[in-house]
């Protein structure tokens, strides 16, 4: 898992250097930076599969992405800390410096954790978007196979035009995807082949939506290589029921179930806001399938739900402020809110401004 972030440079991160643990449920409100901590991850998995700069374009260009733009960053600065299930420390680091309207890979690293401190594994300077891609083959294993994994999940777009409530490819069930465009599929492939599984999601989907009796999952009777989301309604067998016929809250919740419940799921699990559109009684489940998933899985999460945080403890909970005019972090101490809550949950306390992470004021 990753055990320690350190950024400078990045959107609203000026300097940005803290350890991170199991459960990591970014805290604050509006325009602070939690969803740019989250982007972090999306921006490293682009920066892996060679597509740094289409990325970089699709976000605005480099302006964008550097703190306060080109004119007050001349470099960004990456490092990550890994520590393997045998207790083994890895790291990877990359710089990046603007080239016109570019990012240029100007240096990555990857090292591994000695008696004696940290020994490079590899080393490349002057390295642009190609060169990494080339680069891949010598990285140490475990960070080569961390930095494959970070996607970040956003079930937002429940719209009529939504990717979740189309057609997907029957073949599409190797992992769900970050939009939930393959959610069909991948369900198909759980009932199929991990029936178990399935039914615990079933029934989970149940107990916050009483309406709904299973799904009706197989591929179209008129093309065998699309599915799409279909299910039946509690005293009504007979009648078709399609994603369509799903309130915004319950098709996000129905995809937050996949992704937490999956016999195997990813080693790191990150999600921006996942409480949008749910109903509290479906945001108090959701964490129980987050604490849950902690087991096996990292989390690192966005919120401003206080029912959210109701169901974690302190030391779970990342602070995120705007100080300075730039985003900071820094992860509540369970021991100086001992006194409070005996009376108060942490919901309350956040409502009360105990410790921080409110809206953003110059």
């Amino acid at each position: 898992m990753i055990t320690r972030i350190k950024l400078s440079g990045y959107k609203s991160i000026k300097n940005l250097d803290i350890d991170l643990a199991t459960t990591n449920i970014l805290l604050g409100g509006n325009g602070v930076g939690k969803s740019n901590f989250v982007s972090i991850f999306s921006f490293l998995r682009n920066l892996h599969n060679g597509n740094l700069q289409n990325y970089v374009s699709a976000k605005g260009g480099v302006d964008s992405l550097l703190h306060f733009g080109r004119k007050h960053t001349e470099e960004m600065q990456l490092d990550l800390y890994f520590k393997s299930s045998q207790g083994e420390g890895n790291k990877f680091s990359v710089g990046l410096i603007p080239s016109q309207n570019k990012l240029a890979i100007d240096a990555v690293e990857t090292a591994f954790q000695t008696a004696d401190g940290w020994s490079p594994w590899t080393h490349e300077s002057n390295v642009y978007e190609s060169g990494f891609r080339e680069m891949k083959h010598r990285q140490a294993y475990y960070v080569n196979q961390r930095l494959k994994e970070f996607e970040v999940y956003h079930f937002h777009d429940t719209s009529d035009t939504s990717p979740i409530k189309g057609l997907s490819n029957v073949n599409d069930n190797r992992q769900l995807r970050r939009d939930g465009s393959n959610l069909a599929a991948f369900l198909f492939y759980l009932m199929k082949k991990e029936r178990k599984h399935f039914k615990r999601i079933e029934l989970t989907i149940k107990s916050i939506a009483p309406f709904f009796d299973h799904f009706v999952l197989q591929p179209n009777r008129l093309n065998e290589q699309s599915i799409e989301l279909e299910w039946r309604e509690v005293g009504y067998p007979d009648t078709y029921f399609n994603a369509y016929h799903l309130s915004d809250g319950t098709l996000r919740f129905i995809c937050l179930a996949a992704l937490l419940m999956q016999p195997s799921p990813p080693g790191t699990i990150i999600i921006d806001e996942p409480e949008l559109g749910l109903h509290p009684v479906a945001v108090n489940k959701l964490a129980a399938l987050i604490r849950k998933a902690s087991s096996t899985s990292q989390i690192i999460l966005s919120t401003q739900s206080i029912n959210l945080i109701d169901n974690f403890d302190p030391e779970d909970v990342i602070v995120t402020e705007r100080k300075d005019h730039s985003s900071v972090f820094r992860r509540l101490d369970k021991d100086d809110l001992s006194s409070w809550l005996r009376d108060y949950t942490l919901g309350d306390l956040w409502g009360k401004n105990k410790f921080g992470a409110q809206p953003y004021s110059l």
